[in-house]
């Protein structure tokens, strides 16, 4: 397309823009009034279609690759569809342009002038230059490579242009945040094990990496110090403060002295380590995911913390700013410390965690990946993913048989995205040495809304941003983060669903601190919110 999407969104001031009519069964209609979701939706019924979606590939390789294996997801053909770039491993890392009809079954096509790029744990998408053209963050075992957006799917490296010193470590986690007064944004890079890895010798962990900007370039590397093999990080607002701290899970090392970890990152001030001091409690598990979600509706982001053996939901005890955290995971039904099909009893070992509402009832379900790490006889070896749906008291149940995504496979990165602008998530998930899995969901039937922000330069996409949409008398809070997961995160539509509401109101608290006033919207609907608050509906295929 001859111009950028962002660039052509013309902020017209429209506070009640029209709805639009997409293939979800609803047809468009004026604002019809708010319904407060009252029950749970059962599990969609999901389709799977790796065989017809074009998709062939897989993450591969040998020890350096038993973690890893993230998908990026962004849009990077301005087309509105959401386009993969996915891990390889030992092989060669492969970029998937989205070529789904509107409402249809899903298609992809490999891009073949996305350059061979080999040792590849993960990728992040993120408009590091605010030019409105997204770029792309690639792991690596060796050195990072940060690769400038052109538009059309072409990229260039771009770590000498912007100064980026991309290590030679075991890179499988990455975060980013914006800080005050700078155009570049705060690049946080999560190592595991030293690297090279002596393998006759006990391995230690190595350590995290912060990049800051110095005027239109990046300063020296900070390390931040210790490390112990680091497997997930997000840029979070765990206080409600505006200010985004980084969370960091960590897989080994725990029963030498290890734990996870929480980063005070301040605009102006060395990064330092919250101690027992502050509240911090330690945390000792195998961390290999991170999601951060207002489960409990305090107005505060519960993290969840994926592991080997049970995994766990931290919820902030009270309102005081200490950073104090309670496991609310067996209350709320979300330790999936085992699997739930089949007769293996043994620990379970989870990756990727992604709240997301795959049924549009208004409730968050959540998605967690599931696979042994190699050949671990200690833990089981046939381990479904899990898709737990949401309940109205804000517990969860079981719902991946029923959707027919509870793959055994050895799974790893995955996405909850809606890959064909039909109003429902769709799933892909990247599994160990056999091919990534696609499946198209069908049978979601609640309204939804989906929301795609912009501002002016810098952090064009509003990173950090606060989104709260309201449903009757049911509030969701999203805030906008590019990190966590394991290795791989989506930049793009913002998903709600809404139950049987016609409408909601939304209302974004911005990164630099102000807020949009409360407006109404319909809903089966895509629009484009600027930073004024002005919205402007948008259709599939404009």
């Amino acid at each position: 397309m001859a111009d950028q999407t962002r660039r052509r969104w013309m902020w017209l001031g429209i506070t009640a823009a029209v709805a639009v009519t997409v293939a979800t069964g609803y047809a468009a209609f004026s604002r019809g009034g708010a319904v407060t979701p009252a029950q749970a939706s059962p599990a969609p019924v999901f389709v799977d279609e790796t065989g017809s979606a074009g998709i062939e590939h897989a993450y591969t390789g040998e020890f350096e690759f038993f973690v890893g294996g993230g998908v990026a997801v962004f849009d990077c053909d301005d087309d509105g569809l959401q386009d993969l770039f996915v891990a390889g491993g030992a092989g060669t890392a492969a970029l998937f342009v989205n070529r789904s009809d509107v409402g249809g079954e899903l298609a992809f096509e490999r891009d073949r002038r996305f350059g061979e790029i080999t040792q590849v744990t993960g990728g992040y998408p993120l408009d590091i230059d605010s030019d409105t053209v997204t770029d792309l963050v690639v792991l690596r075992v060796g050195e990072n490579q940060v690769l400038r957006g052109l538009g059309d799917c072409r990229f260039e490296r771009a770590d000498e242009l912007w100064g980026i010193d991309g290590g030679n470590q075991w890179t499988a986690a990455f975060s980013a945040k914006w800080e005050e007064g700078n155009d570049l944004p705060t690049l946080a890079f999560g190592n595991y094990l030293d690297w090279p890895v002596d393998r006759e010798q006990v391995a230690s962990c190595a350590d995290n990496t912060l990049l800051r900007p110095d005027g239109d370039q990046y300063g020296e590397p900070i390390r931040l110090s210790p490390g112990w093999c680091t497997l997930s990080i997000l840029f979070a607002d765990w206080d409600g403060s505006g200010r985004l701290d980084l969370r960091v899970a960590n897989d080994r090392h725990y029963y030498v002295d290890g734990s996870e970890q929480l980063w005070r990152v301040a605009p102006g001030e060395q990064p330092r380590l919250y101690t027992e001091a502050d509240g911090w409690n330690d945390l000792q598990i195998w961390g290999m995911g991170l999601a951060a979600q207002d489960v409990t509706g305090d107005g505060y982001p519960e993290f969840f913390v994926t592991s080997q053996g049970d995994n766990k939901l931290q919820t902030l005890e009270g309102d005081t700013g200490r950073p104090v955290y309670d496991d609310i995971a067996i209350r709320r039904g979300v330790t999936a410390h085992r699997p739930f099909l089949g007769d293996d009893v043994l620990p379970s070992t989870a990756w990727h965690p992604e709240f997301q509402d795959v049924n549009n009832d208004g409730f968050l379900d959540l998605l967690i990946t599931k696979g042994n790490v190699e050949a671990m006889a200690e833990y089981a070896m046939s381990d479904p993913n899990n898709l737990l749906i949401g309940q109205p008291d804000g517990t969860f149940e079981e719902g991946a048989a029923d959707a027919g995504v509870a793959s055994p496979a050895r799974s790893r990165g995955a996405a909850l995205v809606d890959l064909n602008l039909d109003g429902l998530l769709d799933l892909v998930v990247v599994n160990r040495v056999e091919n990534v899995q696609v499946w198209r969901n069908t049978g979601a039937r609640g309204h939804w809304l989906a929301l795609r922000l912009a501002r002016d330069a810098p952090n064009t996409d509003a990173v950090g941003a606060r989104v709260e949409v309201t449903i009757g008398e049911h509030t969701i809070t999203e805030e906008f983060l590019v990190g966590g997961g394991h290795a791989g995160d989506q930049l793009g539509w913002i998903h709600f669903g809404l139950g049987d509401s016609g409408e909601a109101d939304i209302r974004v608290r911005w990164p630099d601190g102000t807020s949009s006033e409360w407006t109404g919207v319909d809903a089966d609907s895509f629009y484009l919110v600027g930073a004024g608050g002005d919205l402007q509906a948008w259709e599939p295929g404009s």
